[in-house]
């Protein structure tokens, strides 16, 4: 080999292994050729980061979660910037409507979702550079098994008489009453105290000492979402509900004089003859609230265990004129345009509920019983005497008063 090619080939040799050398120090090293720690990997990091958002989204609840609730569990909110964008779906690809705060870091649904439902949310936001972050989540609500709900009545916004309580029916059975009737708070304009009665594991009553204070506003809040009522089961309910008592109005029935007296603030404002149950079918004796009205209704003996012997009902009358329900069993006091003019004042002769003259149809403002009907608030109270019967139950209707107060406060969980 001559010297010549010996120059060449050594050259070309070390071009080569420096190129190996280059290659070497691009794929890393614990130090720059100054000396320093910084590799060239974390100065890409460092150049990352800095293009990265710093937006910081959050959704709850969280990606995945179940038994969430209807009311609160959905939210969007993002700290160092503002939300840009937030969509909410249903499973059946539905959008949710939803409000976004003043100051863009917040958003909610407007409206209440439903139960045992799976949605999705997919938010955006932008920091102060203007760069954009992403996060996404779904999550299904609390299913109708796993939750309950309470039907509670005066509704809102109602007018009711100075007897009427507060009714909550359960649709499941509470067994951690304390924690629900905790959650449930029930209120008057009046001052008045007010305490709230279990009569079973789906009902809570609750009302003052006395009778409501005429004119005054009832708030009844519901603070039930996410309440443990029994195992595995959850309130729902979010919500503040008030109604207004109308003129103190009660009516004393004496089915021994066979006349009703209805008073307003104490007064006797009119005194109508009666008809009450006869000897062998007592009316109950007690303070009854009128729990619901009916210009004309359907009365069926067969329905509450009047029966000939062919197993129909010993009445059933298609047309009872003015009713109004006293009892949850049956009781009524009502229009009856069967019977002889005669009869009231004069004879009991119903199978236990209290009749007022009337006119067949329920168009004659003129009688007794229409009267009486026009005058009534749901709410009012008839306080019946002098039966020879027993005191209605406080849970057959709205009956509570029938209970002292000391009974009555017993029955609480708290």
């Amino acid at each position: 080999m001559t010297d010549s090619m010996r120059r060449r080939g050594l050259t070309a040799a070390s071009a080569l292994l420096g190129g190996v050398l280059v290659l070497t120090a691009c794929s890393g090293g614990d130090a720059d050729a100054s000396g320093g720690k910084d590799t060239s990997q974390a100065k890409v990091d460092e150049a990352a980061a800095k293009k990265s958002s710093e937006a910081q989204i959050t959704i709850t609840p969280k990606d995945g979660s179940n038994n969430a609730s209807i009311n609160n569990s959905a939210a969007v909110t993002v700290r160092k910037g503002t939300l840009t964008a937030v969509t909410m779906t249903s499973q059946d690809g539905k959008t949710v409507d939803g409000r976004l705060s003043a100051d863009k870091t917040s958003w909610k649904p407007s409206v209440q979702l439903e139960r045992s439902t799976t949605y999705r949310l997919a938010a955006e936001a932008k920091d102060s550079d203007g760069r954009i972050a992403h996060e996404n989540a779904s999550f299904t609500t609390v299913s109708p098994a796993n939750s309950f709900i309470g039907t509670f009545t005066p509704d809102d916004g109602a007018t009711v008489g100075v007897g009427m309580p507060v009714s909550i029916n359960f649709d499941k059975a509470i067994t951690n009453k304390a924690a629900v009737q905790k959650g449930i708070t029930v209120s008057s304009s009046s001052g008045q105290e007010v305490a709230c009665h279990w009569f079973n594991a789906n009902r809570m009553d609750c009302r003052p000492e006395e009778y409501w204070k005429e004119g005054s506003t009832v708030t009844l809040q519901l603070a039930l979402d996410g309440v443990q009522g029994a195992s595995g089961v959850y309130g729902v309910q979010q919500k503040t509900v008030t109604f207004h008592i109308g003129r103190n109005q009660v009516s004393y029935v004496d089915a021994q004089t066979k006349q009703m007296k209805i008073t307003q603030d104490g007064k006797v404002v009119k005194t109508i003859p009666i008809s009450a149950g006869s000897p062998e079918n007592k009316t109950y004796e007690g303070q009854m609230v009128v729990s619901e009205k009916f210009k004309e209704t359907r009365m069926n003996g067969a329905t509450v265990g009047f029966t000939d012997d062919d197993g129909k009902g010993e009445y059933d009358i298609k047309d009872v004129p003015h009713a109004m329900r006293l009892t949850n069993s049956g009781t009524f006091i009502h229009g009856n345009y069967w019977g002889a003019p005669s009869v009231f004042g004069n004879v009991n002769t119903s199978h236990g509920c209290v009749g007022l003259q009337d006119k067949k149809g329920a168009n004659d403002p003129s009688t007794p019983a229409a009267w009486f009907y026009s005058h009534t608030l749901i709410g009012d109270v008839v306080v019946v005497q002098h039966t020879g019967d027993k005191t209605v139950s406080p849970d057959n209707g709205l009956n509570g008063w029938n209970m002292d107060w000391a009974q009555w406060k017993a029955g609480s969980a708290v």
